[in-house]
């Protein structure tokens, strides 16, 4: 349960140098002092993680689902950045 005062919090979570930061859950903080120890006692108990990230929910924006053929169509019609039609040489191996 929440209070008034308290705000969704987005965990991130980087397990190993290298990797990057993935999303593990939410949870509800005050503050984002209390948001990274409440992420550190509930989503790294085992000691899995090296870094934590806790982002306010209110501050992502996301794409809207309908809203998928315009933004992600147009790629389709740039050709060269999907290189098939491109004759790789013999000597460059397993690419």
């Amino acid at each position: 349960m929440t209070t008034p005062n308290t705000q969704l919090w987005e965990v991130f979570i980087r397990s190993r140098n290298g990797l990057a930061h993935k999303h593990v859950g939410s949870l509800h903080a005050a503050d984002a002092t209390l948001a990274l120890q409440a992420a550190r006692d509930v989503y790294t108990r085992r000691g899995e993680g090296l870094s934590i990230w806790v982002v306010p929910s209110s501050a992502i924006t996301a794409s809207d689902r309908s809203e998928a053929g315009m933004l992600f169509e147009p790629a389709e019609s740039k050709i060269y950045r999907h290189p098939t039609f491109y004759d790789v040489p013999d000597e460059v191996g397993h690419m």
